[in-house]
């Protein structure tokens, strides 16, 4: 299959250009491998039993080759990580070792952290314009950097980012058939939790309980619901409720393994605003994750069916927030911006997306699943500009409709597929 090129592959050429070692991060089936595979000279692939029996045994052999060496899966033989560590220390050569891993190595594996030698990037899932269904007209740099031409439009359809919401950001499922991405989704999950939780070495006693609450946590996308919220969806119907520990354990696990991706609160450093929330949104590492765990089709998003999670009230008003906030995150990583949410004690005032220059500026972005734009929807876009005023480099409304274009209160209305890099 030909190489789809991604957004991070920039990212990645300028740090083997100038640094010895680089990690890739993400859930299994994002691209670690396919995008790495491009800059490799000698590849270790221990995820295969022979490479890693070899590895097991002895960990120094994946520096044999020539360089660029990638190391895939490497948290499946832990020892490597200090191995690739101790050879960068006594070469800092750039462009030597790419490393990628679908997890964290279990918590009582010892290893360094690799700080001031290894690079780490997240991949994400694809994009919108990663997909490559329609030609992006409007610049999330230029937009932070306050001189977007806000203009373009777009075919696409409220049906058609169904259609993208379902068919995955994974490229081993979107290259499939649509009548097969389904399974693909059921057997994804299924994989996670019966199969890929043992091999990395957890315990997991009832694979079904994991099961329920990456579960919640799906129906729970866009939202920051309580612990016992979650722990209700979890556990419906059982008198004897999991220990809050359990729950816990059971959420870093998931995180550690790449499924859940949870949007942080932004802490704005200065005293502008107070009482924010503290609380991350939820979101799974694909909205199609999240739509085939709560059993969501095209039609039943269509009628509005399914967990009532987003503000607008719809599950898909939560999905389609969660894809918007997945293109916008993978963008963002390669500007080198932060994306956060922001929701002041109480829930009176939130934005969807705060994405931040290293400079504390930011650009405000709501998601809405509406080809019209209302009052309503651009209110806490204004009152954030009169809380923080020039700190607001622009208002952005990522929307389903056809045109971009540009408000009379400044507020850019952008349909997300033009959105771009």
């Amino acid at each position: 299959m030909d190489y789809t090129p991604r957004v991070v592959d920039a990212t990645l050429n300028e740090i083997l250009a100038e640094l010895p070692a680089v990690v890739l991060e993400g859930a299994k089936g994002v691209g670690k491998t396919a995008t790495a595979s491009q800059y490799a000279r000698s590849i270790y692939r221990l995820d295969l039993r022979q490479m890693n029996e070899l590895a097991s045994d002895d960990p120094s052999i994946v520096l044999e080759g020539t360089n660029p060496i990638f190391i895939d899966e490497w948290q499946l033989v832990p020892d490597v990580w200090n191995e690739v560590r101790r050879a960068v220390d006594e070469d800092m050569s750039p462009g030597r070792f790419i490393m990628a891993g679908s997890s964290s190595p279990r918590t009582d594996t010892r290893i360094h952290s690799g700080a001031g030698r290894m690079i780490r990037i997240t991949m994400r899932p694809m994009s919108l314009p990663e997909r490559q269904i329609e030609e992006p007209s409007v610049s999330l740099s230029d937009l932070l950097d306050g001189n977007a031409d806000v203009s373009g439009n777009t075919e696409l359809k409220l049906t058609d980012y169904v259609d993208e919401i379902l068919s995955s950001g994974f490229p081993g499922i979107r290259q499939a058939k649509p009548s097969a991405r389904r399974r693909l989704v059921d057997s994804y999950i299924s994989q996670i939790v019966e199969h890929d939780v043992d091999e990395l070495g957890y315990s997991v006693r009832r694979p079904e309980t994991l099961f329920h609450w990456l579960s919640a946590y799906g129906a729970a996308t866009s939202t920051t619901a309580s612990y016992s919220s979650l722990l209700r969806a979890a556990a419906p119907g059982e008198t004897s409720k999991p220990a809050k520990e359990t729950g816990m354990a059971y959420r870093d696990l998931l995180t550690r393994m790449r499924l859940l991706d949870p949007l942080p609160a932004w802490t704005p450093g200065f005293a502008h605003l107070k009482r924010l929330g503290q609380s991350p949104k939820h979101h799974l590492t694909d909205p199609a994750l999240a739509a085939g765990l709560v059993g969501s089709t095209k039609e039943s998003l269509l009628h509005g069916q399914g967990p009532s999670a987003s503000s607008d009230g719809t599950f898909l008003g939560a999905l389609f927030e969660s894809l918007a906030a997945q293109t916008v995150r993978v963008l963002a990583d390669a500007l080198g911006a932060k994306v956060s949410h922001l929701r002041t004690q109480g829930g009176d005032r939130e934005v969807d997306l705060i994405v931040e220059r290293k400079d504390g500026k930011v650009l405000a972005v709501e998601v809405k699943l509406t080809t019209v734009i209302r009052p309503k929807d651009v209110a806490n876009l204004n009152w954030l500009k009169e809380q923080i005023g020039e700190r607001l480099v622009g208002k952005v409304i990522l929307n389903t409709g056809e045109l971009a274009y540009t408000r009379k209160d400044g507020v850019s209305v952008i349909p997300l597929a033009l959105l771009g890099l």
